[in-house]
């Protein structure tokens, strides 16, 4: 007699547990399988998490149905269940965050194309001339066929009818073509092919190694894990290797470098794709098809079977971290599924985080230096420029000896980058009658003024208005003005200053689409453009050649407010903007404008000593016992009324476990006190080194219970602190 089986199905939605269903008779299912299940008046699809025998002591709802599709893995069920443990969140909205795309469930579409086939015909129309002439492009749809005659679709079944054109069914979602890793790359230099070296020996050794390629601007740290990346493919052609990168502008220029070294692009997965790239990618990854996945930080939650290597480009970008819906940290999770899976992390930055140079100082990480360019020029000279003592004319933003910078820059020829990482025209809009300042009515946050669409934005909840003609408060006419400047302000300024100039803006409004950015690049790259103006999209990964001067508008911008990483973050953006000048055969410039000249951050990048900034830096953690010397957590509780959200602070901080190491503080009303019409208090953790702060969170979070209206989210090791 067979043994009856149940099933333990985890459903994603924010349930604590998997949930046991009865298998039917003359059903097979195995842990992975994706089911329809009952639960409560509907039917919900869920995985099934484990198989037991059903001693029938229970009456349970049997499963409905086995949906097919890619099995989820072993491997990523285990990254599922650890990374809930960690973010202290019901293993049911990890799982939601993996099935990102639910039609890749499903075997991919086909569709019907056509092709030549020789056979003559005896009437031949000038619209089916069209259409043969028209597959000499290749094969294709009856619907592409018409639009490249400019015919119907009627002729091209025609011809078919005729003999003339032969149809077969083919995938719409093709499977990604297999990368060969013995094609040969870019040449290396001495440095690069040392530190190649002892990346292939991490893969040679097997199993979980971390790696820190610590390699100033334009070292040729791609290269370098290229050659890992290939060596992996000839000792495992099955394995799959992910590789995030912070910004999908980035995703563009090294998809380019990819498909130079490996000849074929890799499978993407980003916000911009649409759902048939989405679809595409995801199935191909979680049947452990696509070698190698190239993505945003929601890519660390692709169910990729046969992971063996995660690489994280510009590790120490704070874009890696979410801190809307589900917070997280995609460099933290990229460790720890490497981890888990037995793959090889590799960390790579100019400037790495503070946490990760640590992990290589205690030998967690194995530290890969590159201190010299592949080019062989040098890092760009950096000079202050100190406002107190030169400052811009009233109502302008560039100084004179910046102005003078570009246009010498110009007379030679030399393209030049004016960085501020402020989107839009004006930060602030207000009324010059009344003073009445233009705010989002969904969030205490000034609207941004864009003025190349009229439109006042909050980039907070992404509210958009058209830029009244009336001052709401006091209805004086055309009385709101912007203050401040952004990138848009200081290119209009740049207009003003250098007319003859070919001036553009990069930034995530102007190069909204991969397209846009690749564009956009190829003219900057071609010399087409005098003189760029951008954002931090601007100032990562990309190599201009002919740029030799970088200008910073505000050099103090990020240093203000209590986030404790500011110093840190000011560093690092203002090494990858200045990084951008001198890469090629001329000598680069960074001009930085401040207020506030002596600085620690700005003084050590004039000097160029970033160890003298870390270890100031390093001393004021360490003292503070702020990570990575201690541990952080926030608790965040909103709610659509001040007096409710404040009544559920008092007895949640009344809930608050008593543990020896565990400081808690709060509840405080954030910078940001309202935010999509919810105001919100934060509480803030901060334990020692030793003490398991998600373990400390679950415990809290279970010894209270809110009114549905409340919510509380948990934020293991924040960034943001509004």
């Amino acid at each position: 007699m067979m043994t009856r089986l149940l099933a333990r199905v985890l459903i994603p939605m924010p349930l604590p547990e998997p949930f046991d269903y009865a298998v039917p008779d003359g059903v097979q299912v195995q842990p992975g399988d994706h089911v329809i299940v009952p639960l409560g008046q509907r039917s919900a699809s869920g995985v099934v998490w484990a198989t037991a025998p059903d001693d029938g002591s229970r009456t349970l709802k049997p499963i409905e149905m086995v949906r097919g599709g890619p099995r989820l893995e072993q491997p990523v069920r285990d990254f599922i269940d650890w990374t809930a443990r960690y973010l202290v969140e019901p293993p049911g909205i990890i799982l939601r965050s993996v099935l990102r795309s639910p039609a890749a469930l499903k075997p991919s579409p086909v569709e019907t194309v056509y092709a030549v086939t020789g056979q003559p015909v005896a009437r031949m129309t000038p619209a089916r001339h069209a259409v043969l002439a028209a597959l000499e492009e290749g094969p294709a749809t009856a619907a592409e066929l018409a639009r490249r005659a400019g015919v119907s679709a009627s002729v091209v079944k025609g011809l078919a009818q005729a003999g003339a054109l032969s149809a077969r069914e083919i995938e719409v979602d093709p499977p990604f073509q297999a990368p060969d890793p013995n094609r040969p790359g870019l040449p290396l230099t001495a440095l690069q092919e040392e530190a190649s070296r002892t990346l292939r020996r991490l893969v040679a050794a097997g199993g979980f190694q971390a790696a820190l390629i610590d390699g100033v601007t334009g070292s040729g740290k791609t290269e370098v894990y290229f050659e890992a990346i290939a060596e992996l493919l000839r000792r495992e052609p099955d394995a799959q290797i992910l590789v995030l990168l912070p910004e999908i502008a980035l995703t563009q220029s090294v998809i380019k470098r990819f498909s130079d070294r490996f000849g074929v692009e890799p499978a993407r997965w980003h916000s911009g794709l649409s759902d048939k790239e989405r679809r595409r990618s995801w199935r191909e990854a979680a049947s452990g098809r696509a070698r190698i996945v190239m993505g945003a930080r929601s890519s660390i939650f692709l169910p990729l079977p046969w992971l063996r290597m995660i690489v994280v480009d510009e590790e120490h970008d704070p874009t890696y971290k979410q801190d809307e819906m589900l917070t997280y940290n995609a460099r933290d999770l990229a460790v720890a599924r490497s981890k888990l899976a037995g793959a090889v992390s590799i960390l790579a930055s100019a400037t790495p985080s503070l946490e990760s140079l640590v992990n290589a100082e205690a030998g967690r990480y194995v530290h890969v230096r590159l201190p010299a360019r592949v080019t062989g020029s040098v890092l760009p000279d950096v000079e202050l420029l100190d406002l107190r003592e030169a400052p811009p004319e009233k109502g302008e933003w560039l100084s004179e000896p910046l102005v003078q910078a570009v246009a010498d820059t110009l007379a030679r020829r030399e393209q030049a980058l004016l960085y501020l990482n402020r989107r839009g025209f004006a930060p602030l809009v207000l009324c010059k009658a009344c003073g009445h300042k233009m705010k989002s009515p969904e969030a205490d946050r000034w609207l941004v003024e864009h003025r190349y669409t009229g439109r006042l934005v909050c980039h907070t909840t992404g509210f958009s208005m058209p830029k009244p003609k009336h001052c709401p408060e006091c209805g004086a006419e055309d009385s709101l003005i912007g203050v401040g400047p952004g990138v848009e302000r200081v290119a209009e300024e740049a207009v003003r200053r250098f007319p003859d100039a070919r001036i553009e803006v990069f930034s995530s409004d102007t190069a909204q689409s991969g397209e846009d950015v690749r564009a956009l690049v190829e003219r900057m790259e071609s010399g087409e453009i005098d003189i760029l103006v951008g954002t931090q999209i601007a100032a990562k990964g990309h190599n201009f050649p002919h740029l030799t001067l970088v200008g910073v508008v505000d050099a103090d911008l990020g240093l203000a407010g209590g986030d404790l990483r500011a110093g840190e973050r000011t560093y690092q953006t203002l090494v990858q903007a200045a990084g951008r000048a001198g890469r090629a055969d001329k000598p680069g410039r960074a001009l930085l404008q401040t207020w506030d000249p002596n600085h620690q951050a700005l003084r050590a990048l004039e000097a160029g000593d970033r160890d003298a900034f870390l270890t100031t830096e390093r001393q004021m953690r360490e003292l503070l016992k702020l990570p990575p010397f201690g541990r952080l957590a926030a608790l965040i509780v909103s709610a659509p009324d001040a007096g409710l959200v404040d009544e559920a602070c008092r007895a949640i901080a009344k809930a608050a476990p008593s543990a020896d190491g565990v400081d808690v503080f709060g509840p405080a009303e954030p910078p940001l006190g309202v935010v999509r019409g919810r105001w919100r208090r934060r509480f803030l953790v901060q334990a020692e080194k030793s003490v398991d702060v998600s373990a400390y969170m679950r415990a809290w979070t279970g010894r209270f219970k809110t009114p549905s209206s409340v919510r509380v989210t948990v934020d293991i090791e924040p960034y943001s602190f509004l």
